[in-house]
């Protein structure tokens, strides 16, 4: 006798299908997957499990963080925290983690600098029974000798070790290349808007990714490391600030080639209110970094909040719902702002079609919030139910 499949009518009073919006609406979802989508108000099959989200509920598909550090803890002295763990309590951690993400209707993490390619290890732990968020991991990131971040093990200069270090990541599976292009705030010693490789090391380390299959992503900073990670060919560029000894310095020439390279810009967006630890060198100069995110936005570049979650007690791992509001600041509408952390951030991430839609054949990653996000993008932290790869988590 055949068997049924078992199936989860997931019914809510409206749906964000990563793209429109919609009326009554009813996902089916089997295997893991999205079965079917029904706006028409049809029943459900009469073999179906029924959720039924209430009234004045709007269906998503699940959020897509595009920078999470899953091994920073959020604190205020990360790096201290870090040295203060071994790998076994690390994994421990950075699973808390992945799941304060995932209550959060946070489906989806890129994980963009990581020791001891933990969050590949970590990806494997989930049970399908007791799922995590899904992990797209880059390892530890590729760095120089003393360069930002070195005390992740990244460190790699000079051409075999440069393509030793990508395939290392393809081997271990790692789906993304991170390299520090230019230095950051959270190393002493680093310069943020200095440049730590040469353009013909980022485009070998760009050739040697794609040859591999892997995606590539660059911390950039200075206008030079900008102007560089886009003529390497950089499929995503991090934060984007432009700054510089003195300010921000945004080049139009280098505006007008990232949007004519077709590479993602990652927006280091979302604060948790009140906190306040946001660095001076940063806080001084932020608004002119909006205005440049924004010029990018007008001229048409693609942009996906990037929270860079972890590394500042402001940053907590759940913090992409206010990255998402800050997106208004760009001068986005709250529909872009939601494409953006949807069906935008998928395509960075390389999971176009799987993630960030409400459609057949996708994974069943949805979020259920109270109100209209469409309307009032703070409906986000007012959540109902997660659903991740067909299962109940939330």
């Amino acid at each position: 006798m055949r068997m049924v499949e078992t199936l989860l009518a997931v019914r809510a009073s409206r749906m964000f299908d990563g793209d429109r919006c919609f009326g009554p609406s009813m996902v089916l979802i089997g295997g893991g997957r999205i079965v079917d989508v029904d706006t028409t108000g049809a029943a459900p099959p009469p073999h179906a499990e029924v959720l039924q989200l209430g009234r004045d509920v709007c269906l998503l598909p699940g959020l897509i963080d595009a920078h999470v550090h899953l091994a920073l803890d959020a604190s205020a002295d990360v790096v201290a925290g870090l040295d203060a763990v071994d790998d076994g309590q690390l994994l421990a951690q950075m699973a808390k983690a992945a799941g304060q993400a995932l209550r959060a209707g946070i489906t989806t993490v890129r994980d963009l600098g990581d020791r001891s390619f933990l969050a590949v290890r970590l990806r494997e732990q989930f049970d399908p029974c007791d799922p995590g968020p899904q992990i797209v991991a880059s390892g530890p990131p590729i760095t120089t000798r003393g360069g930002h971040c070195h005390f992740l093990g990244g460190v790699a200069t000079g051409a075999s070790e440069l393509r030793a270090a990508v395939r290392e990541r393809a081997e271990r599976g790692c789906e993304v290349v991170k390299v520090m292009v230019s230095g950051g705030h959270l190393t002493p010693g680093s310069t943020p808007h200095e440049s730590q490789y040469d353009l013909a090391d980022l485009r070998l380390i760009v050739a040697e990714a794609h040859r591999l299959g892997l995606s590539t992503a660059a911390h950039v900073q200075g206008p030079r490391s900008v102007a560089d990670a886009v003529r390497a060919g950089f499929d995503t560029l991090e934060h984007v600030t432009f700054v510089t000894d003195e300010g921000v310095a945004a080049d139009p020439a280098t505006i007008a080639a990232i949007v004519g390279s077709g590479a993602v810009v990652s927006a280091t967006v979302g604060e948790v209110p009140g906190v306040g630890d946001l660095p001076i060198a940063i806080a001084s100069r932020l608004e002119i970094v909006i205005e440049s995110w924004a010029r990018l936005h007008r001229d048409g570049a693609r942009i996906v909040p990037g929270t860079d979650a972890g590394i500042r007690r402001s940053k907590p791992h759940d913090v992409l719902p206010y990255g998402l509001a800050a997106l208004s600041g760009l001068g986005m509408t709250n529909l872009e702002a939601l494409r953006a952390a949807t069906t935008v951030a998928a395509g960075a991430c390389g999971l176009t079609g799987r993630k960030g839609q409400l459609i057949r054949g996708a994974d069943a990653d949805l979020l259920a919030v109270t109100g209209d996000p469409l309307r009032d993008i703070r409906a986000l932290h007012d959540v109902v139910a997660v659903i991740r790869a067909g299962r109940r988590v939330r």
